[in-house]
């Protein structure tokens, strides 16, 4: 073992203690453990924060394509349903993982063709969610109709997390839009409003 003697720093009768606590290796994996703890455990918590956002999403996806299918069939319409009834039938398919309160939120609107179907950010500049310009109009065969389901989803490990965030309060909204143009289901009209 090399020396690790200093001329003129220590006095002899130091010098063996510091030699001695220079070369003592307890301790060194918990030190260098809390050296990589902090990235270590942001690692792990935004993976695991990514993992729920995309398995949320799934969800909230098979929920708008399975009561959107009601639409696109005709049986909504034919059934004289409205909006309500639409939005309990997206939230029976969420398996019960997410609340259908007022994070919630629908936005169904017919178009002439399926190049004008792109609707911009609902989100306004102050991280809100803006349904100023939803409506609900499943419209009547034949129309080409756009589902667009939206969730307000609250982060789990906020701070952390800090960067998924395209909200304000550490939300991020989820959304899920399908567009179809409806069957040939007979000849009602439109229940839109």
């Amino acid at each position: 073992m090399r020396s690790l003697s200093i001329p003129g720093v220590f006095a002899p009768r130091w010098q063996k203690k510091f030699e001695a606590f220079a070369s003592d290796k307890r301790g060194l994996a918990a030190v260098e453990f809390a050296m990589i703890a902090i990235p270590f455990f942001f690692l792990i918590f935004g993976l695991l924060e990514v993992c729920v956002i995309f398995i949320m999403s799934s969800i909230l996806e098979h929920g708008a394509n399975e009561a959107a299918r009601a639409i696109k069939t005709g049986q909504f319409q034919q059934a004289g349903f409205d909006e309500a009834t639409f939005k309990a039938s997206v939230c029976s398919e969420l398996f019960g993982l997410m609340t259908c309160d007022d994070k919630l939120s629908l936005d169904v609107k017919t178009f002439s063709n399926f190049g004008g179907t792109g609707d911009p950010s609902p989100i306004d500049a102050s991280g809100e969610l803006d349904d100023s310009g939803f409506g609900f109009n499943p419209g009547a065969q034949n129309e080409i109709v756009v589902v667009r389901v939206f969730y307000e989803w609250d982060l789990l490990i906020p701070v952390m997390s800090a960067p998924l965030a395209n909200m304000s309060n550490s939300r991020r909204l989820l959304q899920a839009t399908i567009a179809f143009r409806n069957e040939p289901f007979g000849n009602s009209s439109a229940s839109g409003t």
